[in-house]
This record gives C-alpha cells, structure tokens and sequence, in this order.
C-alpha cells in the first residue's frame, strides 16, 4: 500500500516586533517544530526605532490553520505583526492612470510576461486616453470622472470597487489626481505612488523644461507608499540617470519615464513577495 503524503506549499511568513533576544530562535522553532524547512531568511533590527524585522520563506506540508496557530502563540509573546501568505501568490492590483500610458503599459506588459507576480484586476482613470491599452490586455476598465465638484463622489466610487473586487494593491501610476487624506488613511499601506524625483524643486507643469532651465544633471524617480502627506510617504525604491547639456527637454522626459517604469515595476514587486515593511516613515525592504 502506497502512503500520499501532501506535498509541501512554500510559505513566506513577515512581522516585526520589539526588538529583543530569541525572537529568531523562537520564530524558527516554531517552524521546524511543525515540519517547516526554511528555505530563506532576513532579518533587521533598527536601533533608532528599537523594533526587529524579519521575512522567512519556508516549505511545510502543515495545514496553513495549524502552521498559522503556531506562528501566533510566538506572536502573542514578542508582541508581533506578521503576515502569511503563499510565495507568488499573485496580488490583487488596481492600476490608477490618467493620460500617460508608459507606467501602465509597463505593469501589463510585465504581468502579461509573468514577470510581476500580481494579478491586475483593472486600470481605473479619470480619462479615457487608457481604454485602448487596457482593452489590448484584456483588462478591463473603469473610468471615473474627476472634478472638484465630484472628487469625493469619484472616490467613495473607487474606494467600493476597491471593495468589491477584494484589491491588496493600489497602483498610481502617473494617476494625476491627489488621494484625499480620508481615502489614504482607509488604504494605509497598501497604495504604491511614483513620481519623478525632481520634487520639491520643480513643481507643477512641464518639470523637465524647469529643470532643463536649471541644467540639472541627474533625473530619477521616487516609487513610495501614499499618505496624507502628498508625495511624503515611506520611500520604497529609487534610481537616477545622469543627464548632461547635450540632451534636450524630450530626451529628458524619455530618460525619465525610462526610470519612473524600473523604479515602480521593482517598487510593485517587492511589495507583492511581502519583502517592504513598514518602520515608522521608512521602509525596510529585504531584496
């Protein structure tokens, strides 16, 4: 007679704590003690803040309710906020545009390439410049009209098909439109923003001639967690390109678009393997 044995589901587990002695120790106990092989582990301890990080991945053919009871009898004693959840699970995501399609083409291209692993359930804008390219990837889309007169009324909207489709992830990518500090608060750590990194020196219109005028010489992107504060949230990735004299208003923009779509494809994606953790107004992201 031959014996099945369920095979093993890889698991990543994340929390964050009081920093104290024997939290790995008790974290990787628990573990093992119910048939878990870690298979990758990071941790951090930030001495200003005095809290511990950690992200394990671990293979285990326990139940995920008896591998989840383990886990929270060892967070009741350090004080934990941890998360389970399946390694690759693809991520609920809505995707927020205006007119600018280089940030959203990029995300459903790469879902489409399986190179992110989320599950983008619709691109939301406040124009319909985008329906064709969602329409290409075979997403659907939600046009929701902005005006100040119907701002509050176009969010509580987006806010109930956040809802309604169950979404783990929020998208702004180059969503021209500020998030009420309400809506932020609701969507706490869970709505990604990008912008380029010229702020706050180039506000407003046409940023790139500003900075063209003032001869910068490196361009970048910031792709950060949105709060109330505008464009002031936990910074999760950045990167630049060094730019010269030489090159005119429309490479700039082409360079800098170039960047805004790596920084936010990387931002997106470490968010959705659970590798960005919260620790006040910074992250900690286990790469």
């Amino acid at each position: 007679m031959t014996i099945e044995t369920a095979s093993p589901t890889h698991w990543v587990l994340t929390l964050s704590c009081p920093d104290r002695s024997g939290i790995v120790h008790a974290v990787a106990g628990a573990l093992a003690a119910h048939g878990g092989n870690i298979t990758e582990s990071q941790q951090f301890g930030d001495p200003d803040s005095g809290l511990f990080f950690m992200r394990v991945q671990v293979e285990a053919s326990t139940p995920r309710a008896e591998l989840s009871t383990a886990i929270g009898e060892v967070a009741r004693r350090f004080s934990m906020t941890w998360n389970l959840d399946e390694v690759g699970r693809p991520m609920r995501t809505l995707v927020l545009g205006s007119r600018t399609e280089h940030c959203v083409g990029d995300l459903l291209f790469r879902q489409r390439a399986q190179r992110l692993p989320v599950q983008i359930l619709g691109v939301v804008s406040n124009h319909t410049t985008l329906e064709p390219l969602a329409e290409f990837y075979q997403v659907p889309f939600h046009h929701i009209p902005v005006t100040p007169d119907t701002k509050d009324e176009a969010e509580h909207r987006l806010l109930h098909l956040v809802r309604e489709q169950q979404v783990e992830l929020v998208v702004l990518a180059r969503y021209m439109q500020i998030l009420s500090p309400w809506l932020c608060e609701e969507l706490a750590g869970q709505v990604i923003n990008i912008h380029h990194s010229f702020l706050p020196s180039f506000k407003g219109a046409r940023p790139y001639a500003q900075a063209h005028d003032r001869g910068v010489k490196l361009i970048g992107a910031t792709a950060h967690y949105a709060t109330a504060s505008l464009d002031e949230g936990p910074i999760i990735e950045q990167d630049v390109e060094r730019v010269t004299h030489a090159d005119s208003v429309s490479e700039l923009i082409a360079m800098g678009q170039d960047v805004e779509r790596r920084v936010l494809a990387r931002a997106v994606r470490w968010h959705a393997e659970h590798r960005v953790l919260l620790d006040g107004h910074r992250t900690v992201v286990f790469r």
